[in-house]
C-alpha cells in the first residue's frame, strides 16, 4: 500500500479482517488510512491465490448522488431554482482551492447567469493546513445571519491566504486575522455583533465535523473536490475542461448551454494522470 501510492510515513494503514465478496474468486480486504482525527477506509478486493489487488468501490446508481448532500442552510451562489448544481468541497487554507475559486467567480458565474447554482461544503485537511478549521467555523459564523457575508469572506480568504499567514507563521495572530475579518464583515453586512461574537468565541466545529464526514462517504479525500449534478471533478482543472462538465448537465436537463463561455486555457491541477487509489502525499494531490 505505502510503495504503490507512494502514502507518507506519518499515515497509519491499517489492514482489516479477510472476508467473502460477491465477485467470484476474489475476497475483500479493508483498509484504513488514519491521521490524527481523520480516517479514510478503502476497499480492496485480493484474489484466492494472492496474486491480484484491485481498489474496489460499489456504486448504487439507483439513488442520485446529489439528494445524499446535506445542502440545507448553505449559502447559494446563483439561480436558486437553477437545473445545475455545483457542490464543492473546500478548504480556505488550500492554495490549489483559492485557484479553483478564481475560476468560479466571477467569469464563469458570469458565463452562466441563471442556469447554475453552487454551494461550498466543508472539508478542511486540519493535518496540514492548521487555521483551516478555524476559519471553517467563522464562515459558518457568517453564513448563520448572512450568506451574503459568507461569500465575501470566501472570496477575501481565497485570494489573501498569504495575508493570513502572515510573514510569520503564528498560530495566534493568524487566528486574530480570521476573527477581525469575521468582525468587520458582521459589521458592514449589519449582522447581530453579540451573536457572531459569541459564535466566533465559542469555535463549535461540529457543522464542519459533519461535512467533513459526509464527504468521507462521498470519497473526498482532497480539496477542492466538486460535484456537478453528480459528476466528481476531483483537483484544479482549466475552465474550459468544468465548462465542458456543466455543459453536458445542462444538456442532460434539457436546458442549452451558454454560446460561447469563456474559458482560460489554464492547465489541471488534479491527481497525476494515471494514479489511483488513497492518494494522500501533498505531491500528488491537490490540498
Amino acid at each position: 500500500m505505502r510503495s504503490t501510492f507512494q502514502l507518507p510515513s506519518s499515515l497509519e494503514v491499517s489492514v482489516g479482517k479477510r472476508g467473502p465478496s460477491e465477485i467470484p474468486g476474489y475476497d475483500v480486504v479493508p483498509v484504513t488510512l488514519s491521521s490524527n482525527s481523520h480516517t479514510s477506509t478503502h476497499q480492496f478486493l485480493i484474489s484466492k491465490d494472492d496474486k491480484t489487488l484491485i481498489e474496489w468501490e460499489k456504486l448504487d446508481i439507483s439513488k442520485d448522488l446529489m439528494d445524499t448532500i446535506n445542502t440545507e442552510g448553505r449559502p447559494e451562489r446563483g439561480n436558486k431554482d437553477a437545473k445545475v448544481t455545483i457542490v464543492n468541497y473546500d478548504d480556505f487554507e488550500c492554495p490549489y482551492c483559492s485557484r479553483m475559486h478564481q475560476t468560479l467567480f466571477p467569469d464563469l458565474m458570469k458565463s452562466y447567469g441563471s442556469q447554475v447554482k453552487i454551494i461550498y461544503k466543508d472539508y478542511p485537511l486540519v493535518e496540514i493546513h492548521p487555521w483551516a478549521m478555524h476559519a471553517a467555523v467563522d464562515a459558518n459564523c457568517l453564513a448563520a445571519q448572512n450568506g451574503e457575508a459568507y461569500w465575501e469572506f470566501a472570496d477575501y480568504i481565497h485570494a489573501n491566504q498569504k495575508q493570513i499567514n502572515g510573514e510569520k507563521r503564528d498560530i495566534d495572530q493568524e487566528y486574530g486575522r480570521i476573527d477581525q475579518l469575521t468582525r468587520d464583515l458582521g459589521s458592514k453586512h449589519k449582522l447581530d455583533a453579540s451573536r457572531l461574537d459569541a459564535c466566533i468565541k465559542k469555535q463549535d466545529d461540529s457543522v464542519v465535523r459533519a461535512s467533513m464526514k459526509e464527504g468521507d462517504k462521498l470519497g473526498v479525500g482532497a480539496t477542492p473536490t466538486m460535484f456537478v449534478n453528480g459528476e466528481r471533478i476531483e483537483g484544479v482543472v482549466s475552465e474550459a475542461a468544468l465548462t465542458s462538465v456543466i455543459d453536458r448537465a445542462l444538456k442532460d436537463a434539457g436546458e442549452n448551454p451558454p454560446s460561447a463561455p469563456k474559458t482560460s486555457g489554464s492547465q489541471s491541477l488534479g491527481p497525476a494522470a494515471g494514479q489511483s487509489g488513497p492518494q494522500t502525499a501533498e505531491s500528488q494531490r491537490p490540498h
